[in-house]
């Protein structure tokens, strides 16, 4: 068998395992009890029904339809609803519980795949992940704008933000402290167990966790913006840039935290944002580790370079590399993974 062949044979293996993962009802249970997401994304669609009234939308991975019933809210002529999973028959359900079966068409399978009898005036789709780029949706979309989206179409959300700022765990700090605090309860020293329970626990695996604003150590920067009516499918195999954060004051950083942001277009543009500082959403945030726990002051300048890809073997799963500097130390790098 070519090598191509079985990469594509692989590939199509990949696709089958991600899209068998939305069949269940417990992720579209999670994605619906996120109300800061779905209320944004129903906000976002209805003030720009004035590009949506009378329109043809594509909603790409639709799920259990529920932005293709939102565009219809906001006044669209026609939704075509693609998705891939077997929820694609629950989305139908629910299309004609409401009426709505004459204005929306469930299609099962992946825009990749379908044929729309039209081109669309808007395209909606919920395809962030974790840290944005975990299960590599974007370039659905990407493929959508550019074979079904009339010149002068829509994409909502129109710009996707991704920041980074180092943050201090106490928790973390107390179960590094555990071990040595073994010795005074049972009078066995375990001490030894410490330098092990820091490399488990700060490991290259990225961590995803909700952040207290209290614990981020300095203000966040943007290390990458992306314009989703001009990406293209070779640029988000590589997205990031270098940042530059000075530290609020005394403290310890046990890792990088990346999040991002959504912007729906308008008069007063609107932002859906997963950031430490706003209300907790179900992407809560990314932790990037350091390789160990490290002291910082007032000023201390944090500097380095991130950039986020797809793995090489499974293009829906994520890496991070994270060139560092703290202070005056040594420059340090690390990459991360997600999925595996």
């Amino acid at each position: 068998m070519s090598v191509l062949k079985r990469r594509k044979l692989e590939e199509n293996e990949h696709d089958r395992l991600y899209f068998d993962s939305y069949s269940d009802v417990s992720v579209h249970e999670e994605m619906l009890s996120d109300r800061v997401r779905t209320n944004a994304y129903r906000l976002g669609i209805l003030q720009n029904y004035a590009a949506v009234r009378g329109k043809v939308v594509l909603d790409v991975g639709a799920g259990t339809g529920i932005l293709s019933v939102f565009c219809i809210q906001a006044g669209a002529r026609k939704v075509y609803a693609v998705e891939a999973s077997s929820i694609c028959e629950q989305a139908a359900k629910i299309v004609k519980l409401n009426k709505l079966d004459d204005k929306i068409t469930v299609l099962r399978g992946s825009v990749e795949s379908v044929q729309l009898p039209e081109k669309v005036d808007v395209i909606v789709s919920e395809w962030m992940g974790y840290a944005l780029m975990y299960e590599s949706m974007l370039s659905s979309v990407i493929y959508a704008r550019d074979h079904w989206l009339r010149p002068t179409g829509l994409i909502l959300p129109s710009q996707a933000e991704l920041f980074i700022a180092p943050v201090t765990q106490p928790e973390l700090e107390e179960r590094l402290a555990f071990w040595e605090a073994v010795k005074s309860e049972y009078g066995v020293d375990m001490s030894c167990m410490t330098p092990f329970a820091q490399t488990c626990l700060m490991s290259d695996e990225i961590n995803v966790n909700p952040v207290a604003g209290e614990h981020v150590l300095s203000h966040p920067f943007k290390f990458a913006e992306i314009d989703l009516g001009s990406v293209t499918p070779e640029q988000i195999k590589s997205i990031g840039g270098s940042f530059r954060c000075s530290c609020f004051g005394w403290g310890t950083v046990h890792a990088l935290a990346v999040w991002f942001a959504v912007v729906f277009p308008g008069e007063k543009p609107l932002v859906l944002s997963t950031s430490p500082f706003k209300e907790e959403t179900h992407w809560k945030q990314s932790l990037l580790y350091l390789h160990e726990p490290v002291d910082v002051v007032q000023d201390t300048e944090i500097t380095g370079n991130i950039t986020l890809s797809p793995a090489e073997h499974n293009s829906r799963y994520l890496r991070v590399l994270v060139s560092y500097k703290i202070g005056h130390r040594e420059s340090k790098s690390r990459q991360f993974r997600m999925g595996d």
